[in-house]
């Protein structure tokens, strides 16, 4: 018996380019609902919960990050792209305060969107481990993490980036390395990127005074030490 599409709910009012990734994601064998507007994804989310969410706030703007963090306020962890016009330092922010997982560059290249859709839909094994260090634990099962009894959710970003640390313990490893087995595809050889995630999880981990536990090697990366 042949498994299901997975669903994805794109929110593109533009027109030419809704037909385009449209037509990209079916070509892929996704099942693909396109919608123009907030409230109408709204309304699809209530009827038939997608698998990942694709949101273009390059045409949507301000409207487009607002519903992708109403779907984190309730708790909702799918997988969400963001289709942005540019990748300043000020915008991968704006996407990771939204609670998004990624971003796609417009105009954007087939291959890579299609890499980034299957990256983010692969199912994970299931296992009831966790890694710990120091009072920090992480569940490698649910993308949360918890320190000194205090628990919070991370993206599948910060989920990939906080494990990939935590497997290696005490280790330097490299911005290369961490984009090699992070990202899991080309990154175009940015690293600053990687900055702007560290900045987000040390918020997160470090949350009511807690030590810093990620540490900077000022020119070659980062390690997990406590100071």
């Amino acid at each position: 018996m042949s498994q299901p599409q997975p669903l994805i709910l794109a929110i593109i009012p533009n027109d030419t380019l809704s037909l385009q990734v449209q037509a990209e994601l079916q070509r892929a064998n996704y099942k693909t609902v396109v919608v123009q507007t907030s409230r109408q994804a709204g309304q699809q989310l209530e009827t038939d919960p997608p698998a990942l969410i694709l949101i273009d706030v390059a045409h949507l703007a301000k409207s487009g990050v607002q519903f992708c963090q109403s779907i984190r306020t309730q708790g909702d962890r799918t997988p969400i792209l963001l289709l942005m016009e540019s990748e300043t330092l000020s915008d991968r922010i704006t996407c990771l305060e939204a609670g998004a997982d990624d971003y796609i560059l417009l105009p954007y290249c087939s291959e890579r969107l299609i890499e980034q859709v299957s990256f983010y839909l692969q199912v994970p094994e299931p296992t009831n481990s966790q890694l710990q260090f120091s009072d920090l634990s992480l569940e490698l099962n649910g993308r949360r993490a918890m320190r000194s009894g205090r628990g919070f959710d991370l993206t599948m970003k910060e989920f990939e980036l906080l494990k990939y640390l935590m497997q290696h313990p005490h280790q330097v490893v490299t911005r290369e390395q961490i984009l090699q087995n992070v990202w899991g595809y080309d990154s175009g050889g940015e690293s600053n990127v990687i900055e702007v995630y560290i900045r987000y999880l040390r918020l997160k981990i470090e949350e009511n005074g807690g030590k810093r536990l990620i540490q900077t090697v000022r020119g070659v990366g980062y390690v997990l030490r406590e100071a």
